[in-house]
């Protein structure tokens, strides 16, 4: 049994993607509400961030576009693999996001799923503003010299 749950604590999916196209200028950890199908895939691993982002709908924060694999155990009972997922956070963070997600060019992204040593998912959000295509080309430069310095120290 202690094998299973040392096993959970090693999920740590990241969503690279993000960290390439945006700058995060504040980060929350959130709570996912999930069925018992979900919490099962994501601790084998199978779920990408890739395409996902959040929103807030009628004062409630959503992840939308997570994909979690359905569970080959399950039976009927199965989820969806993209279906909308509320997070978990309070009234006052979710309004202060709300509020800043509204000006010009921040989004809220889905930056890490993990599971915490409670065992419970969780999400690590932020609030992020697009980078530009310089800013990217100069993160290219900055990847391949130290790409390059790593190489040669060997």
């Amino acid at each position: 049994m202690s094998h299973a749950s040392k096993d959970t604590n090693h999920i740590n999916l990241r969503n690279k993607k993000a960290g390439f196209e945006y700058h995060f200028l504040d980060t929350y950890i959130v709570g996912i509400v999930l069925q018992g199908s979900e919490i099962k895939s994501i601790r084998e691993g199978k779920a990408n961030l890739q395409a996902s982002y959040c929103g807030v709908h009628s004062e409630e924060l959503f992840v939308h576009d997570l994909h979690i694999s359905p569970y080959k155990e399950a039976s009927y009972l199965n989820h969806e693999p993209k279906r909308d997922r509320k997070l978990l956070l309070s009234k006052r963070e979710i309004k202060k996001l709300s509020s800043k997600s509204q000006e010009k060019g921040l989004t809220i992204v889905p930056v890490r799923l993990f599971i915490n040593d409670r065992g419970l998912a969780k999400l690590e959000i932020a609030l992020a503003k697009g980078k530009k295509i310089h800013d990217k080309r100069e993160d290219i430069k900055e990847k391949d010299l130290k790409r390059e310095t790593d190489r040669n120290q060997y």
